[in-house]
């Protein structure tokens, strides 16, 4: 079996990134691509298994992939891509359709989760695309032969059909696919500014997120507004939801002193939320700022973002040629001509 050491993680394009997205994912990219070959990007293909408008959809990409780069992904250390610019992840993704059984779809958590909010929305219709996300998803991975995947624990499933995709297909034709390991690293979960009970989330409404190129006096109205306490708390609870959720955010932003200070004086009875809301809106305002300013000085100059996604393709394409090539070979299919 061909094995790679080499890491893969794709987001998809909804939009503009809050600091939930930051701290649960791209920061932990932002690490990895100092010491893995890593490959990240955005998967536009798979925004298209929900309703969405064309122009939307062509807007978000650039920007999400954009957004990436200011956030901290650096184009010389990691390879960035943008998955319908490379067309053997859908080449790949047909070739293990005929390898995965229905049932094996049906019982995806996300299919059914997403099923229920199309059917919500009224009028629109379940689509063959969304039940075959996770085939998608595996020829993602597995297109590049990637060894590890980061991963929430909401994605293991899924990673555990691509490795079952892989195994099959080894069984099938021959050792080849690396079976991907999920790779399971700390990553905070910041929940809702307005409702501390529930992860932070764009689906929730403005006043529930911080975005991550947010402008500072936005942030700060947030930080100033946020739940902090919400009454007696359940036994066995020391800390309420919302002062929990503003140390998380502390941490996260690497003030891991500061968070312990005003620990110990919730625990004291002597914490002012007001000091703790301009600790934490402090905090998101030095992190936020550079990669904001960063932001504005990319968007200024598309030729640059144009030349990154076109050194992207060509060194994902690299890889995925090769692939196709020898998956070709071992299950029988023509060799194509360059």
């Amino acid at each position: 079996m061909i094995t790679t050491n080499r890491v893969l993680s794709l987001i998809q394009p909804t939009g503009d990134m809050h600091v939930g997205n930051y701290f649960g994912a791209v920061a932990n990219y932002v690490r990895l691509q100092e010491t893995h070959e890593c490959i990240f990007g955005v998967v536009d293909l798979h925004a298209m298994t929900m309703p969405f408008d064309p122009a939307v959809l062509r807007a978000n990409t650039r920007q999400m992939f954009i957004d990436l780069i200011a956030a901290g992904l650096n184009p010389d250390k990691c390879t960035l891509i943008i998955q319908s610019l490379i067309p053997e992840h859908t080449e790949l993704c047909w070739i293990f359709n005929c390898l995965t059984p229905i049932g094996d779809l049906g019982r995806m958590t996300q299919f059914k989760d997403k099923s229920d909010q199309v059917e919500g929305e009224g009028g629109a219709f379940i689509s063959a695309g969304l039940f075959d996300y996770p085939v998608l998803q595996a020829a993602d991975i597995l297109i590049y032969r990637a060894d590890q995947v980061p991963v929430g624990k909401d994605q293991v499933q899924h990673l555990e059909l691509s490795r079952e995709i892989a195994r099959r297909f080894n069984y099938s034709f021959g050792e080849y696919f690396p079976e991907p390991a999920p790779l399971l690293t700390e990553a905070a979960k910041v929940m809702s500014l307005a409702d501390p009970e529930k992860k932070m989330s764009k689906s929730l409404g403005d006043k529930h997120t911080v975005g991550l190129f947010e402008e500072e006096s936005s942030i700060r109205k947030k930080v100033k507004t946020a739940v902090t306490d919400s009454g007696a708390l359940p036994e066995g609870v020391t800390v309420s939801p919302g002062v929990a959720n503003m140390l998380t955010i502390l941490k996260s932003c690497n003030k891991n002193d500061v968070a312990e200070s005003l620990l110990n004086d919730y625990k004291a009875g002597t914490l002012r939320y007001v000091n703790l809301k301009e600790a934490v809106a402090d905090a998101l305002v030095e992190l936020t700022s550079s990669m904001r300013a960063r932001r504005a000085e990319l968007m200024k100059d598309p030729a640059r973002i144009d030349k990154i996604i076109t050194q992207g393709t060509a060194a994902a394409r690299q890889i995925s040629r090769e692939t196709i090539s020898e998956v070709r070979k071992l299950t029988g299919l023509p060799e194509r001509a360059n």
